[in-house]
């Protein structure tokens, strides 16, 4: 019997990386888990599971400003003592695929994305707007730190990429072969309803990249209702732009997440995504998407079938996306049957489990 460990690069916050995380950790209930820097009160929920983290775990603050951390992760996973591990799986952005192994052991990586930080600095920092002024300090570091990225990269046995634009990047910059394999959501977690409300929904950070902005100057002009769930940076800005059929909830509860989803007439999302989980739970609940055609969604969205897109990041494409919305009609039953046919946890990990044993099938110790 494979002895397992799951290691994932902070637990600190309860994004789609972790909601993912989430299921690995139910998919293997004897594994053990590993982490840098863990927040038990600000993450997804482990069953009281026992978690081992490193020594940046004991720096007063680490779990609130864990970004700053970024040059000391490295060299804390690869102090993670997993000699004992048959089969380690790592999920990761950034940092976790450092970890080290038996010769004999087998680590495979679920990468997110590559380290988007060092190398995409730019639009990493158009996210978080407060260390902007930090970039001739923080540029030098991340030159070096791009180097210890390459090496490190090449550490894990196996990649395992959840879109295909990520499985590109991780070739042509780390130069390591990935498969792709779209990764799940829990559909348990949502409702299913065939009766929608006259409300679209936004469900996403007031991040910049989110370009919520986009979305916000169409619904002025359109003047439908519109509720945008979800805080940020930018929400305080955004408000001051919207007129009054937009409502912004801020911050709620996954029941009311849940029922909103279920009850909007459709889905909003106007950023490229890298994968991007909030379509596919949209589409659970039976409820259209009305995206952006680039990134993830081209993996998860089937035009016409699970929604319909739009090819230019502008307020009069989407303008243009939502009058051609509801001149159609759209069957909220094959939209939830779409997602358990493909994106389910089952149907997830029986890819995961044929790639596991595939990996693994050289290896005495592993198999």
């Amino acid at each position: 019997m494979r002895k397992i460990a799951l290691v994932h690069d902070y637990l600190t916050q309860r994004g789609g990386a972790e909601r993912v995380f989430e299921l690995f950790c139910q998919q293997f209930p004897d594994a053990d888990i590993y982490t840098s820097v863990y927040d038990p009160n600000n993450t997804i929920d482990l069953q009281g599971r026992s978690v081992g983290t490193t020594k940046l775990q004991k720096i007063p603050g680490s779990s609130r400003y864990f970004r700053l951390l970024a040059p000391f992760y490295f060299n804390a996973f690869e102090e993670l003592d997993l000699q004992e591990y048959d089969l380690i799986l790592s999920s990761t952005t950034s940092f976790a695929k450092a970890v080290r192994k038996r010769p004999d052991a087998r680590h495979i990586c679920f990468c997110h994305n590559i380290t988007r930080f060092l190398w995409s600095t730019e639009t990493y920092l158009d996210q978080y707007k407060d260390f902007r002024p930090f970039y001739p300090v923080i540029e030098p570091i991340f030159k070096r730190m791009r180097k210890v990225d390459l090496r490190y990269a090449q550490n894990p046995d196996a990649y395992i990429a959840n879109s295909t634009i990520v499985a590109e990047r991780i070739r042509s910059t780390y130069g390591k072969p990935v498969l792709t394999v779209n990764y799940p959501i829990d559909e348990t977690k949502f409702v299913f309803s065939p009766q929608k409300d006259d409300f679209y929904l936004v469900s996403s950070r007031c991040l910049g990249y989110k370009r919520i902005d986009i979305i916000v100057e169409a619904f002025n002009w359109l003047g439908l209702p519109l509720i945008i769930i979800g805080d940020g940076p930018e929400r305080e800005r955004l408000e001051r732009r919207a007129l009054g059929n937009i409502q912004f909830l801020g911050y709620v509860s996954d029941e009311q997440r849940t029922s909103l989803m279920s009850r909007a007439k459709a889905v909003i999302v106007a950023a490229l995504e890298d994968y991007g989980l909030v379509p596919i739970e949209a589409n659970a609940s039976g409820t259209p998407v009305i995206s952006y055609a680039a990134g993830g969604i081209l993996d998860t969205q089937v035009p016409l079938l699970t929604g319909i897109c739009f090819n230019r990041q502008s307020p009069d494409a989407l303008y243009s996306a939502i009058q051609n919305f509801n001149k159609r009609t759209w069957d909220h039953y094959r939209i939830h049957q779409y997602v358990l046919d493909n994106f389910t946890h089952q149907v997830f990990f029986k890819k995961i489990e044929s790639i596991i044993d595939n990996v693994c099938l050289q290896n005495r110790a592993c198999a």
